[in-house]
């Protein structure tokens, strides 16, 4: 699997159009994809997120249910 088959454009969400789409959904159905370094996201994170350094990212893929939409931030 590449970064492109997991990945599909889609507009982007603002703040409260995420807090929406976590409300509106169980947890677990959807991926929050934390794509910033480990010292940015021991700072600040959303509560149940997953930290996959953008430089390592590629090399995680396996690491992310194709089948549940990904959110990356």
């Amino acid at each position: 699997m590449g970064i492109r088959d997991l990945f599909s454009p889609v507009n982007n969400m603002n703040t409260t159009q995420l807090q929406e789409f976590i409300d509106s959904n169980k947890e677990g159905a959807f991926t929050l994809l934390d794509v910033r370094q480990p010292s940015e996201y021991e700072i600040a994170r959303i509560p149940g997120s997953q930290l996959v350094p953008l430089p390592v990212l590629d090399d995680r893929l396996s690491e992310l249910d194709p089948q549940k939409p990904v959110i990356a931030y």
